[in-house]
């Protein structure tokens, strides 16, 4: 039933709409979007994303950024922080370590990543959950996925 809705939703998407659900109806756009979300930590490139779904680099950049908003590798790196703020968020694991599985080879990149994005560093988020001190709202775009 879940499945039926969202190919409901997905046809009633205007031609232009934006964002992964509008990705998601254009073949090589969808591909990539499933590869990018099922393996996020993978060393992925522009010429790599392109030679899996079939299509040359320039084609693919533009109607990725046309359909979702943003270039691919862009998209990656906001989907790899949305995974690591669901790592952080659960707790435990160190920040090292989250920061290797969702594809960063230093914590400090992904320190530096994961503040330009949020507005905090990885363990300031993880203390507050997401929520900057003083009840302010997160960096734009976190939330908002722009």
């Amino acid at each position: 039933m879940f499945v039926e809705v969202v190919r409901r939703h997905l046809g009633s998407l205007p031609p232009g709409a934006q964002g992964w659900l509008g990705g998601l109806r254009d073949p090589q756009v969808g591909r990539a979007l499933a590869l990018l979300h099922a393996r996020p930590a993978r060393r992925w490139s522009l010429e790599l994303l392109a030679r899996e779904v079939g299509l040359s680099r320039s084609p693919l950049q533009a109607r990725f950024a046309a359909l979702v908003g943003h270039p691919p590798m862009r998209y990656l790196t906001r989907w790899r922080l949305q995974v690591a703020a669901g790592r952080l968020a659960q707790g435990g694991d160190k920040i090292a370590s989250i920061a290797l599985e969702v594809g960063y080879e230093s914590e400090a990149a992904f320190n530096r990543a994961f503040k330009r994005l949020t507005g905090l560093p990885p363990a300031a988020w993880r203390r507050g959950q997401g929520t900057p001190p003083g009840g302010a709202e997160p960096a734009p775009g976190w939330r908002s996925g722009e």
